[in-house]
């Protein structure tokens, strides 16, 4: 196994050395590695502030974000947190923005503009020059405190002004002091539909400078000078305004160092938690980076990210911001799984079960139903953020029509689907990770999605079938001038078949593992049993292709379109219900209807027409069916450049961190899979370019290390954290293997597939066996 990962650590190296002698700043010889993936700026942004994703230097802590906007001689650091929320029901409310910090100088004015986004040490880095004058700066959001620093130094005297300010308007009161501390605060309270309140304040100290608590900066050559800002809300503390001027107050350089010592030491063991090299560094980049901002944007223990993460600069965000229920808000997690990033999971769940009492009323008032039906999008602490306009009005100048009570006025958009969606992560993780404390948090969610589900589906004609839940959002806009009601109808639409199945095969499973519930599995096996098929048929040319429902409005006859983003969520991802374990038939039909994606791209660049949504759903998704993986990878890097930022967060029109998960599921279910209970070794990539991985994490609750080289799979090594049964494809087929436990050889099989006990905490590796042994009936 060293010399697997000594190829890996060896690239790093030279990639480290490369840049400490390529770089015009110099570097420490401490650098962290996972620097080498840098992001690097040479102007100005052009989309700060913005209500969808900047294309600023980035950096967080999962709780706060900073956003550096800006000109040289008048830097904005835009910062952000997660439970900062206006908690409206409708739009514009949702995520809000605290405040920033200006930074401003008028000796830079027209100076020339160079920053960095470093992913190993979770900073900004900044350089500004003009003629002989020089100012470096370094920014970032310590890990395990509310803190942001602002680092400065310059090769020639300057004074820097500092603006702390929080926004204004929305409702909002704002308050700030110049006592010891300089602080501002913005609150939401006290307005009519405002479900519960929030609190924010910025705190800002200036420590070790000649002029504490200033608002202004003196830098001499050669020396150092700290900027912090302390930011906590009322969802942090109820003592939030006292902690945060408390905290900031005992900031001191000393400190300071030590925090820096703290915040590097808690990424050096998120990126050790797993990694991948696959020769091709473009595509790494990307990989790392990707995982670095979502890492900027969730951690376990707080609020959850809303569509655009931390990286809020201005209220009004899109969609305001919500969690969106209908794929948004749970695709941004799927790559964390595989890459054991098991901890920005945690906070998933939390919102979802807020509102369960409310689901709970929708279901028994909308649908007469039991169990829990969820609309489109909501907040934390049960808040639904997707009413209908309040007024007629508003409703014919947003939808074209003046009827505002559509489902009591919730927007379900035709969709009953919403609550089903998420449990989708709750398996992932279950499956994952196999921790019983989580299994039972998350259970009483999973049997109400259960109760709907029972109580909903209809039996015709000796099969259970799906009425009325729409394959995309049906509702009232301009275009349709109102006239929307003539779109409902679908009738066993494929991303309800899907996932229904997969809740289904999900609460069994999960009622087995916590050995409850077991007079209910013989309803649900029937519901499994029963339940219709996806919905194919031949298209025009003749070949059997998905069709995205049976029937359609009015029972009108639906053609093939093929596998789309939608579909896939319902068979693939989440639903991993479909795959060539499952029904190898099927998925060769859904293979060719990848085969033709470039049948009916607008763009040469837009492989899965992916511009608006689904970069995330449909690269990986072509990976878990089959498709090519050359022509795959070479289809990505022609997306991600057609729109992606100098920040390197991929973008598409309709949403934000989703996009963050495209490449890392895409690389890991090329290099593993594990969705059917069966582990895949490279079961989809390149066999010709070298490859390895560390510490994916496959359902089972293993940790799975494997290299690949000249085309041969040198080895595989498999943790176990439960110590269940391991079930693997064989990686060298055709050949026996050995299996290896504790350093001894243990035993000598055979097989295209086989399984391996395994006990809690043990470590497994499975190598060809010695001789070039066949195996037997492979």
């Amino acid at each position: 196994m060293k010399n697997m990962y000594d190829h890996f650590s060896k690239g790093i190296l030279l990639g480290v050395l490369c840049l400490a002698s390529c770089s015009n700043s110099a570097r420490s010889e401490q650098e962290p590695p996972m620097n080498r993936y840098k992001a690097v700026f040479t102007s100005i942004p052009q989309e700060v502030p913005t209500i969808k994703t900047p294309d600023a230097p980035l950096a967080g802590n999962g709780d706060i974000g900073i956003t550096m906007g800006g000109a040289p001689d008048s830097l904005c650091f835009y910062i952000g947190k997660n439970d900062f929320w206006r908690a409206y029901p409708v739009y514009p409310g949702g995520i809000a923005l605290p405040g920033g910090l200006s930074i401003s100088s008028k000796s830079l004015q027209g100076a020339g503009y160079y920053a960095e986004q470093l992913p190993g040490s979770a900073e900004i880095k900044g350089r500004f020059t003009k003629e002989d004058l020089q100012v470096e700066l370094s920014a970032w959001v310590v890990a395990t405190h509310n803190h942001v620093v602002i680092e400065l130094t310059a090769n020639e005297p300057i004074e820097i002004n500092l603006n702390l300010w929080a926004a204004q308007g929305n409702t909002s009161v704002t308050a700030q002091g110049k006592e010891d501390i300089h602080w501002v605060s913005r609150s939401f309270e006290n307005t009519p539909l405002l479900r519960w309140p929030t609190h924010v304040i910025l705190a800002m100290n200036t420590p070790g400078s000649p002029l504490p608590h200033s608002d202004r900066v003196l830098l001499q050559p050669g020396e150092k000078r700290w900027i912090t800002v302390t930011a906590y809300t009322n969802h942090d503390t109820p003592q939030w305004k006292d902690r945060a001027l408390s905290e900031a107050r005992k900031l001191t350089p000393a400190l300071l160092k030590d925090l820096k010592k703290e915040h590097q030491q808690w990424w050096n063991n998120f990126w050790n938690e797993s990694s991948v090299a696959i020769g091709d560094e473009e595509l790494e980049r990307y990989y790392y980076m990707s995982q670095y901002l979502l890492a900027c944007s969730s951690r376990g223990d707080k609020f959850a990210p809303g569509i655009w993460g931390t990286f809020v600069t201005r209220d009004e965000a899109a969609w305001g911001g919500d969690y969106h229920l209908n794929y948004n808000y749970q695709a941004p997690y799927w790559a964390a799984f595989s890459s054991n990033h098991i901890d920005l999971t945690k906070n998933f769940d939390q919102p979802l079960l807020d509102y369960m009492d409310m689901g709970r009323q929708h279901a028994r008032e909308l649908l007469n139903c039991k169990g829990i039906y969820y609309p489109v999008g909501i907040g934390p602490k049960g808040l639904c953020t997707s009413m209908w306009p309040l007024t007629p009005d508003e409703m014919m100048q947003k939808y074209a029509t003046r009827e505002n009570t559509i489902d009591n006025g919730y927007k379900f958009l035709g969709q009953k689907i919403n609550a089903v969606f998420s449990v989708g992560n709750m398996l992932m993780r279950h499956y994952s990770t196999y921790d019983e404390a989580y299994a039972k948090k998350v259970y009483p969610y999973i049997i109400a999605c259960a109760d709907f589900w029972e109580d909903y589906l209809v039996m015709e004609n000796g099969r259970y079938v799906i009425k009325m839940d729409h394959f995309n959002e049906v509702m009232p806009n301009k275009r349709n001038k109102g006239v929307w009601r003539n779109r409902l109808g679908d009738f066993n639409s494929t991303l309800s078949l899907g996932l229904v199945k997969m809740l289904f095969k999900g609460v069994t499973d999960m009622s087995i593992f916590l050995q409850t519930d077991e007079k209910r599995r013989e309803k649900w096996n029937e519901i499994l049993t029963r339940l219709s098929d996806y919905p194919v048929g031949k298209n025009a040319e003749g070949r059997m292709s998905l069709k995205s429902m049976e029937r359609g409005p009015q029972n009108s006859v639906v053609r093939p379109s093929g596998l789309n983003r939608v579909s896939i969520h319902g068979l693939i991802l989440p639903g991993g219900v479909a795959g060539p374990v499952t029904d190898s038939v099927f998925n060769a039909i859904l293979l060719e209807d990848v085969n033709h994606w470039t049948d009916r791209q607008w763009n040469p660049d837009d492989w899965g027409n992916t511009s608006n949504n689904g970069i995330e759903t449909c690269y990986p998704g072509a990976v878990r069916v089959g498709y090519d993986a050359e022509k795959l990878l070479q289809h990505l890097k022609r997306r991600i450049s057609f729109s992606v930022h100098p920040n390197l967060w991929i973008t598409q029109g309709g949403g934000g961190i989703e996009t963050l998960a495209a490449v890392p599921l895409t690389i890991n279910e090329m290099l593993m899979q594990s969705y059917e209970g069966v582990i895949r070794i490279f079961p989809n990539w390149i066999m010709t370019q070298d490859a390895s991985f560390k510490d994916l994490r496959a359902y089972g609750a293993f940790l799975v290390s494997s290299s690949l080289k000249n085309g041969t799979v040198e080895m595989v090594e498999i943790k176990s954290e439960k110590g269940r049964t391991c079930v693997i494809d064989n990686p060298w087929k055709g050949k026996k293997v050995r299996i290896v436990r504790n350093g001894k050889d243990e035993e000598v099989i055979g097989g295209s597939r086989f399984t391996i006990d395994t006990k809690e905490g043990e470590t497994v590796k499975v190598l060809p066996a010695r001789g070039g042994s066949t195996s037997d009936g492979s």
